[in-house]
């Protein structure tokens, strides 16, 4: 167990139910905090995520909730004060991988990778930043990702969708820094994941980095904690990438 030095707080993951979601939910648990694990359908691996912590002594709730859904955000940051106390850390984690050819993309396809990653941030933001002026203390993480950075082909709509959230990221660290929150980003580079069957099959790609692996998601989940810790209070606005090198650029 490390130290609690987030005992009393209460955290929001969205999409935490697996990979690097459940991972940061599983570290913020760990540190002392009381999670709210969120997934949009698959209420058995919410409801593991959150056994997992109260198994260690950790509180936890599974709460199914699509984030692109305002009245379901609204119910589930709602719920959230009424069981835990309101949301001081907001992890935006949820986010869609589809793989299509940027000419035979159809808006739909388009409109859903965008709407979770950009609409479900906007919907989660405006729900809990309210609890965290209250406090005078907040974090949010958004996760981007390094296609934006180095371009990856067929992905057009996910690479539009990070890139949206770095924009985000930084509006809401300036116009809110006074109220004790700080907003960053976590950038990953190649991750080794469960991948789902909607983001299609794995592409075949070569690590060219100086550290040649890919990544683990405690190593992306241990980034997301240190932004939510106490001590990271002068960190706002930033990009941290975690790639192993792959892509060295400062925004």
């Amino acid at each position: 167990m490390t130290e609690q030095l987030l005992a009393g707080k209460v955290a929001l993951v969205t999409g935490s139910a697996r990979n690097i979601g459940r991972t940061t939910a599983l570290q913020l648990a760990d540190a002392g905090a009381a999670i709210i694990v969120n997934a949009v359908s698959d209420q058995a691996a919410a409801d593991d995520v959150a056994k997992e912590i109260k198994s260690k002594g950790g509180n936890a709730i599974a709460c199914l909730a699509d984030v692109t859904d305002p009245v379901a955000v609204k119910a589930m940051v709602e719920r959230a004060k009424a069981e835990l106390g309101g949301v001081d850390i907001l992890v935006l984690n949820a986010s869609s991988r589809g793989q299509v050819p940027f000419l035979e993309m159809t808006h739909d396809q388009w409109r859903h990778v965008i709407d979770i990653t950009l609409d479900g941030a906007f919907f989660c933001a405006q729900a809990c930043i309210p609890s965290m002026q209250e406090k005078g203390w907040g974090r949010i993480v958004t996760l981007g990702g390094i296609s934006w950075h180095i371009g990856t082909p067929n992905r057009v709509h996910n690479l539009v969708s990070k890139s949206g959230l770095a924009g985000l990221t930084r509006g809401l660290a300036v116009e809110f820094a006074g109220d004790g929150i700080t907003v960053n980003c976590v950038s990953p580079g190649f991750i080794d994941t469960v991948r789902p069957a909607s983001a299609g099959a794995r592409p075949d790609r070569k690590i060219n980095a100086p550290i040649a692996r890919e990544g683990t998601v405690d190593e992306i989940a241990s980034m997301v904690k240190y932004l939510c810790l106490p001590e990271s209070a002068y960190i706002t606005g930033q990009i941290m990438h975690v790639n192993g090198g792959m892509y060295l650029g400062g925004s």
